[in-house]
């Protein structure tokens, strides 16, 4: 694979003074506008949609379903069956390249990746998460922030080093705006897409995101995503925190390594159209039963957060919910991975905790569901300071449980990281290219490492 990073550390203007300052930080501010209207309307289609398949209110999938006839769930899983194989196969006679992973473009092609086949999957993801798919609906807004940000790469003739930082402020600034985390979109990009914490990239990042949350909060809410009572804390929460810490470690590598199982097994040919039916007419079925199963799991996060849960539901959820993502995602259907990751583990955390009261009684229940989603997007995604961000944007609070947050959030990035190197954002990275992106972080970390 070409590597496509410039060595020169002074590609990213630190100043306004510096070379080509103008130019780069004209590009950002205008990714942070287009990011910011792309994922506003991405939102807006997807309640447009979920509204008119469902015939609820656009906003929850999970009343609505609930609502809904048992017959409707076969019908509008499988009609999403249908736009899914078609809409693929539109996609590849429209744009002959191949379609390349946001985190691969990043490293290995300086952000290059192909303008209308990116877009196209990121509506046809909305789409999919609309009618109830099992996955996440950030992956639309990642992409289309990615794609300004390459476009406006190519106008401004940026450098290589330049696009590449530009493309994860891009994609950062997609998951800021599409669910109103400025400052958790900024860090998820530099710590997750980009891996680099740096104060030249960091001031990019937070300008992209800024402005794109700012500009969806014209047509979106500015509300917290999650309503969350103010949990206490106490010393059984920060010792549960410890003790139950390398079960989400474990439980996140497995789940991480189902994730690259999944991708590296999509359907090719005429089975493109066939195993999106099968796995999605089966998640109709199982979701007459379980319609928690549908949509990116937004609304079940929210019922584990702030009310009580029966311990047999949560577990057979625990067990079918990422089923029904990994499946998904093995039979080709698009869409992100970050709210079903936090749903997987706020279902951990509610079940851990559930054992845990028998033993210690006194903690909520959603407390513990909220550290498990903070412990598993850290240990999943790699990015522990960003997990702790955005679990504090995405609920509105601040202290009232910051400090097991980020005790439990630690450990399990720490535990996971030293099992498995990957993130769910690597799953189509080959074990050659792991090894490369670490050898170019070394290199990038130790300039007299580069090759001269």
């Amino acid at each position: 694979m070409q590597r496509s990073v410039v060595g020169n550390s002074e590609a990213i203007p630190t100043t306004l003074a510096s070379p080509g300052a103008m130019r780069f930080w004209l590009a950002v501010c205008l990714v942070g506008v287009t990011t910011g209207l792309g994922a506003a309307a991405l939102t807006r289609l997807l309640e447009v949609v979920q509204s008119l398949v469902w015939h609820g209110s656009g906003t929850n999938i999970l009343a609505a379903a609930r609502a809904a006839a048992a017959p409707r769930h076969i019908v509008v899983l499988l009609a999403a069956a249908v736009l899914i194989g078609v809409g693929q196969l539109v996609l590849r006679r429209l744009s002959s390249g191949n379609g390349i992973d946001t985190t691969a473009a990043i490293w290995f092609h300086a952000g290059r990746m192909p303008t209308w086949r990116t877009l196209g999957s990121a509506v046809l993801s909305i789409f999919a998460v609309a009618m109830g798919a099992s996955m996440g609906r950030e992956g639309a807004p990642k992409q289309a922030g990615a794609v300004f940000a390459n476009l406006f790469s190519d106008t401004g003739r940026l450098s290589d080093e330049q696009r590449q930082l530009l493309v994860a402020c891009g994609a950062g600034a997609g998951m800021g705006a599409a669910y109103g985390v400025p400052l958790g979109g900024a860090v998820f990009a530099l710590e997750v897409m980009r891996g680099k914490l740096a104060l030249r990239y960091v001031l990019p990042a937070l300008l992209a995101s800024l402005i794109a949350t700012g500009v969806s909060w014209l047509a979106l809410p500015n509300a917290p995503t999650y309503v969350i009572p103010s949990f206490p804390v106490s010393a059984s929460v920060l010792v549960w925190a410890v003790v139950a810490a390398p079960i989400f470690a474990f439980a996140s590598i497995v789940y991480i390594r189902l994730i690259r199982w999944a991708d590296k097994g999509k359907p090719s040919g005429w089975q493109r159209f066939i195993a999106p039916a099968v796995v999605l007419g089966l998640l109709g079925v199982v979701s007459i039963q379980y319609p928690e199963l549908l949509g990116n799991g937004k609304d079940l996060s929210q019922l584990l957060f702030a009310s009580p849960v029966g311990l047999g539901l949560v577990m057979a959820l625990l067990v079918l919910k990422p089923l029904a993502t990994v499946m998904c995602m093995r039979s080709g259907v698009p869409g992100g991975l970050f709210t079903p990751s936090l749903t997987f583990g706020a279902l951990l955390g509610a079940a851990v905790g559930h054992a845990w009261l028998a033993l210690w009684p006194g903690a909520p229940v959603g407390l513990f569901a909220l550290l498990g989603a903070g412990a598993v997007l850290s240990a999943t995604t790699q990015g522990p300071i960003s997990a702790v961000v955005l679990v504090v944007e995405l609920t509105g609070r601040d202290r009232s449980f910051i400090l097991p947050l980020l005790l439990i959030a630690t450990l399990s990035a720490l535990i996971a990281r030293s099992v498995e190197p990957r993130s769910i954002y690597d799953a189509r990275l080959s074990d050659e290219e792991i090894a490369s992106r670490q050898k170019m972080r070394e290199q990038e970390l130790n300039p007299l490492l580069l090759p001269t």
